[in-house]
């Protein structure tokens, strides 16, 4: 059974929104790795979170937007976990990248605050174009005045 997931002091996923599997993980582990389910899946149903309002719908749009290509055909947030051989380690560790996933979205982007060029930079830019300009000047041949 699923644990619920505190994300900060204003926010939670119940447990209900949560699914956690295991199965048996790949890599090294000896003659136990057939025999013992190590790997957590955990699954998070993002659309259920966005119709009960556990967190702040711009939130759910961020996470949509950077993470969609995570998001299943049922609407479900797949993370699995499988670098330790102990099964509660990876339990940790799902739990931790989902939580982390949800913390980068939640300061929205700041709002570009647009700028001028300084008077230098543009005489600077200027006087760059014109030397540019004489350098190819320089390179035509005479222009014969028939």
């Amino acid at each position: 059974m699923a644990r619920k997931l505190i994300v900060n002091d204003k926010w939670e996923i119940p447990a209900e929104r949560l699914r956690l599997t295991f199965a048996r993980s790949g890599g090294p582990g000896g003659q136990n790795v057939n025999k013992v389910n190590s790997k957590a899946v955990l699954r998070w149903s993002l659309a259920e979170s966005a119709d009960s309002g556990d967190l702040p719908s711009g939130v759910l749009q961020r996470f949509r937007g950077r993470y969609g290509n995570r998001v299943n055909q049922d609407g479900e947030v797949v993370i699995s976990a499988d670098e330790s051989r102990d099964q509660g380690a990876n339990v940790r560790a799902a739990y931790s990248r989902l939580r982390q996933m949800i913390l980068s979205v939640a300061q929205p982007p700041r709002t570009r605050r647009a700028t001028r060029p300084t008077r230098g930079a543009v005489e600077r830019r200027l006087k760059s174009k014109q030397r540019q300009s004489e350098k190819k000047q320089r390179r035509r041949p005479p222009r014969s005045d028939d």
